[in-house]
């Protein structure tokens, strides 16, 4: 009878209660092993039996066991879209995205400090009471920001700049500027809502490589289509997430929840970024190139959204060994996906890589494409024309006559720097 039970112990996979106690029973004999004694030395041979044959059934019961714990951790219920998940309080869970946020707050105090509106423009400034950190007027940039000179300062790219003086730098640079005040505005609340999310769920490391190269690789496709005037770049990091979210969304489809309810706050976000990348200084491509990054970058870094969660949760005899194999399959998932994403991924980026150091400027072989960076509009020019101007200077007073169009303007001041008189030419002249 007790033969035949153990092996009814060792053969039931469903019931675990009864595989841990077979366990325990197996630990319990070996380490107290029946007395030797003219009582027992009947048992002597029915006990040796029982240890043989628990240690042939325990150790595939133990194997099995933890292999079920792991499928149940990865089976378990659905998970809410990130977008619907509540944030966790923990500091440590969006450092990253927090840090990123610091570095674009610091990097357009430092182009308004630059740009200097109220001695640089005389006081002819947006919100005069901000002083040094007065805008230039919406006429000259519609998104409340700086003036064309102080983009170029600071690091925007500019054709001119990038191709013929060969300062490549910028390209590292304008992935951190802003436009203008509204630019800032809602491209830091969007990175802060999608960001925190996917930092949350698939932590800092990945995140924060999707984000840089997003940035960079976005820098990267908007050189080959830069004009002459002042761009920014920095929309390519937020729309490389977004892409993240919606390569994360289709590998893992099955598990999520409110999944149409997330596409549609993907899409938002997304069309919004693109159509503020329509208005002057803000660079369209970048957000292209960025949203191919993360897009295919998220297919090769991103797991299984609910199963890092539910292993720090699990316990019990064989919670080492199920976190485990749930890590092994974390990793190893699609390998096929993941490794024919990351050489679609590397082949691209070479090749741009290859494009912008051999100064390729496709708008020469495009005609039309000028027309996805930026639309022209009766608020804001799109010409990226070279302009001339020339100027009367008297005791009092500045005139600007356009040589192009004719128009002129008065300017009640007779002091300003050859940056600042380019943008009012260009002003005047567009």
């Amino acid at each position: 009878m007790d033969h035949h039970r153990l092996s009814e112990m060792c053969k039931t996979k469903k019931n675990k209660s009864l595989i841990s106690l077979s366990a325990t029973q197996y630990s319990f004999h070996l380490s107290k092993p029946p007395e030797f004694s003219p009582e027992n030395m009947a048992n002597t041979s029915k006990f040796q039996s029982q240890v043989e044959i628990k240690q042939q059934c325990c150790p595939t019961a133990l194997r099995f066991s933890t292999e079920l714990m792991a499928d149940e951790l990865i089976n378990e219920e659905r998970v809410p879209f990130p977008f619907f998940r509540p944030l966790s309080q923990k500091r440590a869970n969006t450092w990253i995205i927090s840090l990123f946020v610091i570095l674009h707050l610091g990097a357009f105090i430092a182009t308004m400090i630059v740009n200097d509106c109220w001695e640089n423009s005389h006081g002819d400034c947006a919100l005069k009471s901000l002083r040094r950190f007065s805008f230039q007027p919406l006429l000259e940039n519609p998104l409340l920001g700086p003036s064309a000179s102080a983009l170029d300062e600071i690091g925007a790219l500019r054709e001119t700049l990038l191709t013929n003086n060969h300062q490549l730098w910028r390209i590292f640079t304008s992935p951190w500027l802003h436009a203008g005040l509204f630019h800032l505005i809602i491209n830091l609340s969007a990175i802060i809502f999608v960001g925190l999310h996917l930092e949350q769920e698939f932590g800092p490391s990945r995140i924060g490589v999707i984000y840089i190269f997003s940035a960079f690789t976005g820098s990267l496709v908007a050189s080959l289509f830069v004009q002459d005037r002042p761009s920014v770049c920095s929309s390519g990091a937020l729309v490389g997430l977004l892409g993240t979210m919606l390569s994360g969304l289709i590998r893992n489809w099955k598990y999520y929840t409110n999944k149409f309810a997330g596409l549609v706050a993907t899409m938002t976000i997304l069309m919004t970024s693109l159509v503020l990348g329509l208005i002057p200084y803000v660079n369209n491509f970048a957000n292209f190139g960025g949203f191919m990054s993360g897009f295919l970058l998220g297919f090769v870094l991103l797991f299984k959204p609910q199963q890092e969660q539910q292993t720090q949760n699990k316990g019990g005899l064989f919670d080492f060994n199920a976190k485990h194999i749930v890590k092994c399959r974390n990793t190893f998932d699609k390998p096929v996906q993941r490794g024919a994403a990351l050489v679609i991924f590397v082949f691209l980026l070479a090749g741009i890589i290859m494009a912008v150091l051999h100064d390729i400027n496709i708008n020469k072989y495009c005609s039309w494409c000028h027309y996805f960076d930026c639309i022209p509009s009766k608020w804001w020019s799109c010409t990226d024309e070279a302009f001339h101007c020339e100027k009367m200077v008297n005791s009092e007073h500045l005139t600007l006559s356009c040589s192009n169009t004719g128009r002129f303007r008065v300017l009640p001041f007779n002091n300003i720097s050859e940056a600042r008189f380019q943008d009012m030419c260009n002003l005047i002249c567009s």
